[in-house]
């Protein structure tokens, strides 16, 4: 499966007769992906100065989740062929044949377009533009534009995934401030090393639908040596909160012993000079890990902020 009239052709041939299920429309939306959005979402709003009435904060999260939702459902109705061709994503609703395109299309422009709408009207229109430049930023310049053109694409394309506290935090604030951007540049440094140890060992998928992904173009030592690098990068990024003010002592120190540990598992990833498709535990490790790291992270970032509400340990700029 080489070409994309192969793809197609495998594709077309997937369509049976199974009717479409509210579990497909709901497997459109990414949940897992959806989770961490939703989590870093919340914790942006929990962790941003001052307060919001809780069914306005719920709203906040429903609607980033929606947004998320839809651009995932658009990425999926956009890549339909090609994720037919991989054997990671050849099970999904649409290659799988269980829905029609136009209803997924549609379905992800629906559910963008009710969650601007939801974002700006109850909470304010700045964290609706930039729920608008979220779903923009994955739906079309990742997914139609960066991803099928540059091994670049994760990178560029992070920025993609580090909005949802930006906004969660805005939702409460209404202003951009550095706090915000600092989480957003958290995300976007932790993406590349994130995802690319993923991309090592899923590389086949990738090649057989001539997604340029860093391994398939550039080689694994190149992207090992990249996934080492980002890693060193993201560790004060990481800690740059505690750094600024922020945040207090636990949030720093949680920081910094994740910062640590992701560059004791991303060294050995990085400093391997081949592999093979059976001998990638220390990618896979690296892979899960990030994604605990991710949590961990936001986490302590909301305990700091209770914490320090409470006298409990340095407020920072909390007050």
């Amino acid at each position: 499966m080489n070409t994309s009239a192969q793809i197609t052709t495998t594709g077309s041939a997937a369509v049976s007769a199974m009717p479409t299920d509210w579990r497909d429309f709901f497997a459109l939306t990414k949940p897992r992906v959806m989770t961490l959005v939703v989590f870093t979402a919340l914790c942006g709003l929990l962790a941003a100065p001052g307060s919001i009435h809780p069914v306005l904060g719920f709203t906040a999260i429903l609607a980033i989740a929606m947004g998320a939702g839809g651009s995932a459902v658009l990425n999926q109705w956009w890549e339909a062929d090609l994720d037919a061709g991989m054997k990671r994503t050849a099970a999904r609703p649409l290659p799988a044949g269980r829905m029609e395109r136009g209803d997924a299309r549609d379905f992800g422009l629906f559910l963008s377009g009710a969650s601007l709408v939801l974002m700006g009207v109850a909470i304010g229109w700045l964290a609706a533009a930039l729920l608008l430049a979220a779903i923009v930023y994955y739906a079309v310049i990742y997914t139609m534009w960066l991803k099928p053109r540059t091994p670049q694409n994760i990178v560029i394309g992070g920025g993609s995934g580090a909005f949802p506290p930006l906004i969660g935090w805005v939702a409460v604030t209404g202003e951009i401030t550095a706090m915000p951007i600092l989480l957003f540049a958290i995300i976007f440094m932790w993406t590349p090393p994130h995802f690319w140890a993923l991309a090592l060992f899923v590389k086949t998928d990738y090649a057989n639908v001539g997604i340029p992904m860093m391994p398939n173009v550039r080689g694994e030592a190149s992207t090992r040596r990249q996934i080492l690098a980002y890693t060193v990068l993201l560790a004060p990024v990481a800690v740059a909160p505690w750094l600024i003010g922020g945040a207090g002592w636990l949030y720093g120190s949680v920081a910094l012993v994740l910062s640590m540990l992701f560059f004791a598992l991303a060294l050995p990833v990085g400093l391997r000079t081949r592999s093979e498709e059976d001998a990638m535990r220390p990618e896979k490790t690296l892979f899960k890990f990030s994604i605990a790291y991710l949590f961990i992270l936001f986490a302590a970032l909301v305990v700091d902020r209770v914490l320090a509400a409470h006298g409990i340990v340095g407020a920072g700029v909390f007050g």
